[in-house]
């Protein structure tokens, strides 16, 4: 569990459509984390966005399927961060990963 407190904000930019191994990446980088007992992760799902490849995805009511951009934002010590960054490149192939200084002011969940 996190505590309040010096921490880092993990933040990963993939498209829907990645697959790492055949799974859908962010699947796969959510299971990542789960075993190595993150805290916790979340995964937003945005709108409308382009990256690298210069194409922008946006959400389109009558379409079927999209790919749309997601996030994947997590919270947690840099002593649990740190040791697990080198496998997480080579998990995260195709996307960005944003690594930040933050501070927990108040943390909640299991005792």
């Amino acid at each position: 569990m996190v505590t309040a407190g010096p921490a880092k904000r993990l933040t990963i930019y993939v498209d829907e459509i990645d697959k790492v191994k055949g799974k859908t990446a962010y699947k796969a980088i959510l299971d990542f984390l789960f075993k190595n007992d993150f805290s916790g992760a979340t995964v937003f799902r945005g709108v409308a966005g382009y990256g690298g490849d210069s194409v922008v995805h946006r959400a389109r009511i009558l379409e079927l399927s999209d790919n749309l951009p997601l996030k994947i934002a997590v919270v947690e010590s840099a002593e649990k961060l740190d040791p697990i960054i080198p496998e997480l490149l080579q998990l995260v192939g195709k996307g960005l990963i944003e690594l930040s200084d933050s501070t927990i002011l108040k943390a909640s969940g299991k005792d």
